[in-house]
């Protein structure tokens, strides 16, 4: 889901509280806190040796024991909005990032309204290699069984 995907989710029901269904099935807080709101550069070499650059908006949440806290649909288009300079499109991925219980950085793949709350899916991210040609010979792709 791109950031602009979440806005428009965000403003169709303005008045809907917010949470985030974790991997494991779990939903965060409903007193969770939106603490950033970043653009995220990565530059890097690929262990084939090209240069790369993914660019994503990263939202981190955080959870405090305010239980009376609540952050929700309209609350969030306020902060996204003061931060969409810095962002400089809302055409990027949106990531979460999240202590589930160690600092986890979460792709969002959907969402749902369940009662009086949107509820964004969150995917988890995974490695995988970027040169399968250079790093991995011909005659022996992983799954083949020669490996």
């Amino acid at each position: 889901m791109t950031l602009a995907e979440f806005s428009k989710a965000l403003s169709e029901n303005t008045s809907l509280g917010l949470r985030f269904r974790l991997p494991t099935g779990g939903l965060t807080p409903i007193h969770l806190h939106l603490t950033e709101v970043a653009r995220v550069e990565k530059r890097f070499i690929d262990c084939g040796g090209t240069v790369r650059t993914e660019v994503s908006a990263r939202l981190q949440l955080w959870t405090a024991d305010d239980t009376d806290h609540r952050v929700g649909c309209a609350k969030t288009l306020q902060i996204l909005s003061a931060g969409v300079s810095l962002l400089e499109s809302t055409a990027f991925p949106l990531e979460v990032e999240y202590d589930f219980p160690l600092l986890t950085i979460f792709s969002v793949v959907g969402t749902v309204i369940e009662g009086k709350e949107r509820i964004f899916i969150l995917g988890s991210k995974k490695t995988e290699c970027l040169a399968p040609d250079v790093c991995v010979p011909n005659t022996c792709k992983p799954g083949s069984g020669c490996c």
